[in-house]
């Protein structure tokens, strides 16, 4: 890097020259293709656009080749020169957010980082409804906010062993989580917007992590009992963290019960400005504005794959500008990431984007819950059964594609919840069997969860298990067809380099040692039987010797060589003639 900074790049106070927050882009959340097409949405056609704190490099790159002018204001010094020579068309920037004096505000700001990078060291932070405040100067009326905001009490905190506030970084000499300001769930935020002079339009929960979120669900979305072929893969194991528990059941048990965006690990809202400051209506809830409806436009159903209902208690509706101003653009029900491809949620199910034919999302409970809650029960007939209905489906023409977390079952019928893959050759019902039931066989081992066969079983010996149970005896050779195939769809199954969570790790030490103390006191009951049963033999023993010299005493009397002479007469007579024959 050259000492002379580049020519877009404006010092405004409070600078820090040699940190950067982009070295070290752990604690940088990375925003992906769902973030991405929201962003795209809400980019104005002829406005200003401006991005405050850290962005990963592809979504500023996205925002500055789609916005028709573009700043960006960052802290650190060296990250502020990289990308100043990047985009020698940007204007970028560098000092804290209090000390930004534009000379126009924005038609769209984007601080989908939060607020804690927007500080300096070189002054005291300020406070977190502070800095909204200042943030909110910003945006010009009408104009649109994008803030995230990371959750304190996320689900994903609940899994880490290492929550990532305790990781003592150099970037934490101001210590989180004693502002009493900061957000402290859905409400709070709400409220901190609206004095803010703010218009939440909708508001997103972010899953599965806080550092990589590839679903956003609306708070409409989430008001409603979602289908489990929705909220099953909204989870996953966060790379090289230790892990407490496993994510994809507290996941789960957050969704069950209803608190999918109380904790969600991060809350992305989108949030405008009133054309007309001190002209506001009243809001229906604390915290979420309404404009006035126009009339003749309907407004958007707010459960996915159910008939309209009246608008959710509390929650506002997506009102359009009058005709005098530009008509905001509708946001999505929400938005899932699952590998290359991006669905959007809608009223009648799901959309792949671009240009996707809307799916309803099909009911019922996902194979792979099924099949780890019967292997916990040991419930070897349930097992089968399933099994072998699996295979059914698969011989009348199931999608070849289809895996245990990606089908559900409703008690009487399989459905895939992605579309089928297709494929140039395709293979036989059983090759595709072989490899549903080796990537369950490698999910089930690498999670540890419990299962009625012997432990020592490797993921291949599991999979001709099951394959088995399902009455579909496959070979090692079916078993390599099947992994060239799941390495051919590009969905390769968890490998076992994952080790089980902690609290995993915990159970299954418990479990052995109750099983350690049960094969303890079986022994200790074998021992003292066997104890017992050596001392009745000894006392057997010295009975049986005690009668033996007694018989042999008894066999030298005269009275038993007489007995014993003249039980036998016959000798005793031949013996008698002998003698007296002389």
């Amino acid at each position: 890097m050259s000492d002379e900074a580049p020519g877009n790049v404006r010092l405004i106070g409070g600078e820090m020259l040699l940190w950067s927050d982009m070295s070290a882009m752990d604690g940088v959340t990375e925003w992906r293709g769902a973030a991405l097409e929201l962003i795209r949405r809400t980019i104005p056609e002829e406005g200003r656009v401006l991005l405050v704190g850290p962005h990963p490099r592809a979504l500023v790159d996205d925002v500055v080749a789609r916005a028709h002018s573009a700043a960006v204001l960052l802290r650190s010094y060296p990250d502020a020169c990289a990308l100043g020579a990047r985009h020698p068309e940007l204007e970028v920037y560098c000092g804290r957010l209090e000390l930004l004096d534009a000379d126009e505000p924005y038609d769209l700001v984007l601080a989908m980082d939060g607020l804690l990078r927007t500080h300096s060291a070189e002054a005291p932070a300020a406070a977190w409804s502070e800095s909204l405040g200042a943030l909110a100067d910003l945006v010009a009326p009408g104009g649109t906010l994008v803030l995230g905001v990371r959750n304190d009490l996320g689900v994903d905190r609940f899994i880490e062993a290492r929550p990532a506030d305790r990781e003592c970084a150099d970037d934490q000499w101001a210590p989180h989580g004693f502002d009493p300001s900061y957000p402290s769930g859905p409400e709070a935020l709400d409220l901190e917007l609206e004095s803010a002079r703010l218009s939440l339009r909708r508001c997103y929960a972010a899953y599965p992590d806080r550092r990589a979120p590839r679903s956003l669900l609306s708070r409409e979305a989430l008001a409603f009992d979602l289908p489990e072929a929705l909220t099953f893969p909204l989870s996953a194991r966060v790379g090289d963290r230790m892990l407490v528990a496993d994510p994809l059941r507290l996941t789960r048990l957050v969704f069950r019960h209803g608190l999918g965006e109380e904790l969600a690990p991060l809350w992305l809202a989108v949030a405008t400005k009133p054309p007309h400051p001190g002209v506001a209506t009243e809001p229906p809830h604390p915290g979420v504005a309404t404009e006035p409806p126009h009339p003749g436009v309907a407004t958007e159903p707010p459960h996915p794959g159910v008939a309209t209902e009246p608008p959710h208690p509390g929650v506002a509706t997506e009102p359009p500008h009058p005709d005098d101003r530009p008509r905001a653009v509708e946001l999505p029900l929400g938005l899932i990431e699952e590998g290359p491809a991006l669905y959007e949620l809608t009223a009648g199910g799901t959309r792949r984007l671009p240009g996707g034919q809307e799916r309803p999302i099909p009911a019922g409970r996902v194979v792979e819950e099924i099949l780890v809650e019967a292997c916990a029960r040991e419930d070897v007939a349930t097992v089968r059964e399933l099994l072998s209905g699996l295979a059914g489906w698969l011989d009348a023409g199931g999608d070849v594609s289809a895996a245990t977390d990606s089908l559900v079952y409703d008690g009487e019928r399989f459905a895939a919840v992605n579309p089928p893959v297709g494929l140039a050759v395709p293979p036989g019902p059983q090759v595709v069997l072989c490899r549903i039931l080796w990537r369950f066989a490698v999910r089930l081992l690498a999670a540890g969860h419990h299962h009625p066969w012997p432990w020592p079983l490797e993921a291949d010996q599991l999979t001709l298990t099951l394959c088995g149970m399902a009455g579909r005896p496959c070979d090692p050779g079916d078993l390599d067809r099947a992994r060239k195939l799941d390495a051919e769809l590009g969905q390769p199954a968890e490998l076992t380099e994952h080790a089980p969570t902690y609290r995993d790790l915990l159970a299954a030490r418990d479990r052995l040692a109750d099983q350690l103390t049960a094969a303890l006191a079986r022994i200790s009951r074998l021992e003292t039987k066997l104890s017992y049963r050596e001392r009745e033999l000894v006392r057997a023993k010295a009975k049986l010797r005690r009668t033996q010299r007694k018989a042999t005493a008894y066999r030298r009397t005269l009275g038993y060589r007489l007995s014993r002479r003249l039980a036998r007469p016959r000798k005793v007579a031949r013996r008698v003639i002998r003698l007296l024959s002389g």
